[in-house]
C-alpha cells in the first residue's frame, strides 16, 4: 500500500494506526495478523505500540486487545516537557510564558462559549478556595486553582489549546508550584479570580479579561520560585 506524504513523518505502525482511526477502527487486529499484512516483525511492532501507548493513542487490554482511543495532545507535550524541564527546570518559565499567551489570546472565544451550570462551577470553586485559605493551618487551593482554569476554557474546540493548558498543571504540579505557602500572595491570587468569575456571572468579557491579565502579572513574582527547581 502506498503511504501518503505525511505517512512518512510516522513509524510504520503509527501510519497504520492513524488509517485504522480514520476509517472508524476501534479494535485493531492482532500484533501477528499486522505484522503479515504490515510485512515487519513483531517484535518492532511491540516497539512501536510502546510508543503509541505513552501517546495515549492507544489501549492494550488481555481481553480486548489493542483499542483505539480518542485523540488527545496533551501526553505527546506532558512527556516532551517533563523530559525539558528535567534537563533544566528554567524551561517551565518558557511553557508557562506560552499558557499565559495562549489563554490572554483565547479568553473571549472561551468565555463566550460558557454555561450558567459552567458560571456555578467557577462560583463553587471560588468558595472552596476561600474555606482552604482561610483555614488553619493554610491549605493550598492547588485543586480548585486548577480547575478555575481548565473550566474557564473547557468549551473550547481545539484539543491543542486544551492539550497545553493541561501540560501545564500538570507540571506545575510536578515542579512543586503548588505547595508555595505566602497567604498573602494567595489571597492577592484569588482576588483577581473573584474579579474574573464575577465579571464572567455578569457577561463583562473585557472586566474579566483585564483581571485575568493582572493576575497573570503576579506570576513575574514566581519566577525565583523557578530557579534551580529538582523535577521529582
Amino acid at each position: 500500500m502506498k503511504r501518503s506524504p505525511l505517512s512518512h513523518q510516522l513509524s510504520t505502525f503509527m501510519a497504520y494506526l492513524a488509517r485504522q482511526k480514520a476509517e472508524g477502527a476501534e479494535i485493531l487486529p492482532s500484533l501477528n495478523d499486522i505484522s503479515a499484512e504490515l510485512g515487519i516483525s513483531v517484535a518492532s511492532l511491540r516497539e512501536e505500540l510502546q510508543v503509541a501507548r505513552a501517546l495515549g493513542l492507544v489501549e492494550v487490554k488481555p481481553r480486548t486487545g489493542i483499542k483505539c482511543l480518542p485523540y488527545q495532545f496533551a501526553p505527546a507535550v506532558t512527556t516532551s516537557l517533563a523530559f525539558a524541564v528535567s534537563v533544566d527546570p528554567q524551561s517551565f518559565k518558557q511553557f508557562s510564558d506560552l499558557r499565559n499567551h495562549i489563554e490572554t489570546s483565547y479568553w473571549y472565544q472561551a468565555v463566550s462559549s460558557l454555561t450558567a451550570e459552567d458560571i456555578e462551577v467557577l462560583q463553587q470553586t471560588i468558595q472552596a478556595a476561600h474555606q482552604k485559605l482561610q483555614s488553619e493551618p493554610i491549605q493550598i487551593p492547588q485543586t480548585e486553582h486548577r480547575q478555575l482554569h481548565l473550566t474557564i476554557y473547557r468549551r473550547l474546540e481545539n484539543e491543542f489549546v486544551l492539550g497545553i493548558l493541561e501540560t501545564y498543571w500538570d507540571i506545575y504540579e510536578a515542579v512543586g508550584l503548588s505547595v508555595y505557602e505566602d497567604r498573602k500572595y494567595l489571597e492577592h491570587v484569588w482576588q483577581y479570580h473573584q474579579q474574573m468569575v464575577d465579571a464572567l456571572a455578569r457577561h463583562d468579557f473585557l472586566a474579566g479579561y483585564q483581571a485575568l491579565i493582572a493576575h497573570m502579572d503576579l506570576l513575574f513574582q514566581r519566577d525565583k520560585q523557578l530557579t534551580n527547581l529538582p523535577f521529582e
